[in-house]
């Protein structure tokens, strides 16, 4: 424990952190502008980080905070009632003032509605993630502009943008109809798992993942399934993530070098995730009428891997199947690059090399063809191969050492070979 830090104001970070989303959906709800809410439950939070300290912490946390929440948007009313709409103003805050404390069941559905409002099909999927992450995590705009590689001036822009076009779109504030779910939920699954990958390709380059967004998407699946357990996608999505992270602790040695999953220490898996994860996609699949989507193969795919006692006994022959039905129904270069990998594995590098071939070239691509031809024993253009891939410059920097490494590892093994051939 750091005795530096402060547990009363480590109480308002947490409480925010769990919470803000709530109060943020039901403050939404009532006052009907966003960006008003926003506001409002920033100055809730500031006016905690200077009364707790002093007064401690409240018994109810969420209770204080949604009533100084509720106050600081009657204050921000006030202050511009010289607005045209200060007669609508004036209607909110006779709302604002009458309305109680909203129960957990209510809390709860103003959650999901701001969920699907910030998910919405009319908005880009770049700006989805955006408003996700600014309503739902909390996260600034300068935090944002970095899972999105872009600027703070051009997020806080889009971020904008996306509350304007909610309003003047007339986007409803409300949870799909049962009818409606099934179209709707790909996007709001969509959006957590992005978001979660986009926490394993952090921007600063330096590390191999970004633990903060990975922890956010994995609390905003455990939320969705949460709030519907009896939908198999959110479900499917929750499991994929967990048996996903599940293997994070054993893919960097201790000097933050990739361990790839031929050489990692199965004992650092987190078994738990593992088992709850694969519980959860059993209940997703029983759940399921129709032909598994692409989450729940997805998921499946990790579990098959997760299940594994050691490397050798992967049953690749299953994840090749499980890949050959994900590119059927969801194709992708990720998902291709995933098939080619299983397929070298169950009937070999040849194989693998034919239908990358089929593939577009990426760094990733570049990565993958490398091994397989160090497999035929090509090891001169196996180096170049990872040349390729390392002039792309999108690599993290524990890849781009783990790429180095094997580059020159290759370069040694071709010149081995060429000293072995006879004069």
């Amino acid at each position: 424990m750091n005795p530096s830090r402060d547990p009363v104001l480590d109480t308002v970070a947490e409480t925010v952190r769990v919470e803000g989303a709530r109060i943020l959906a039901t403050l939404i709800r009532t006052v009907g502008d966003v960006q008003l809410a926003e506001d409002a439950v920033q100055e809730a939070t500031l006016a905690a980080l200077g009364a707790w300290p002093v007064t401690g912490v409240p018994p109810q946390p969420r209770a204080w905070l949604t009533v100084t929440a509720r106050r600081k948007a009657i204050d921000i009313i006030r202050r511009e009632r010289a607005r045209p709409d200060k007669e609508l103003d004036g209607l909110r805050m006779i709302e604002l003032q009458k309305s109680e404390l909203p129960s957990d069941e209510i809390m709860y559905d103003d959650l999901l509605r701001l969920i699907f409002t910030c998910c919405h099909p009319a908005l880009s999927p770049a700006t989805r993630i955006a408003l996700a992450l600014r309503t739902l995590c909390g996260l600034s705009p300068a935090q944002i502009a970095a899972v999105l590689l872009t600027t703070e001036a051009g997020t806080t822009k889009r971020l904008t943008r996306a509350r304007q076009k909610i309003a003047a779109a007339h986007i409803p504030y409300r949870v799909p109809a049962s009818n409606e779910l099934a179209d709707r939920l790909p996007a709001v699954c969509g959006v957590i798992h992005s978001l979660y990958t986009a926490g394993h390709a952090p921007v600063d380059g330096q590390n191999a993942y970004d633990l903060d967004v990975c922890a956010e998407a994995i609390r905003l699946a455990e939320l969705l399934h949460e709030l519907l357990p009896d939908q198999p996608t959110p479900t499917a999505v929750l499991a994929l993530l967990l048996l996903t992270e599940a293997r994070r602790p054993a893919r960097l040695d201790s000097n933050g070098d990739v361990v790839t999953l031929d050489c990692q220490d199965r004992g650092r898996w987190d078994a738990a995730a593992i088992t709850r994860g694969i519980e959860l996609l059993n209940d997703s699949l029983r759940r399921s009428d129709a032909q598994a989507d692409a989450h729940q193969l997805q998921a499946a795919i990790a579990a098959e891997h997760a299940r594994a006692p050691a490397y050798d006994a992967t049953d690749w022959t299953e994840i090749l199947r499980l890949y050959d039905l994900l590119v059927s129904i969801a194709p992708s270069d990720v998902a291709g690059l995933g098939r080619v990998v299983a397929a070298a594995e169950a009937t070999g590098a040849a194989t693998g090399l034919a239908m990358l071939a089929e593939l577009p070239p990426s760094a990733r691509w570049h990565t993958v063809r490398a091994e397989l031809l160090a497999r035929e024993g090509q090891y001169a253009e196996a180096a170049r191969a990872l040349t390729d891939s390392l002039d792309d410059g999108s690599a993290t920097q524990p890849e781009r050492r783990h790429r180095e490494r094997r580059r020159e590892k290759f370069l040694q093994l071709a010149a081995s070979n060429r000293g072995a051939e006879p004069q």
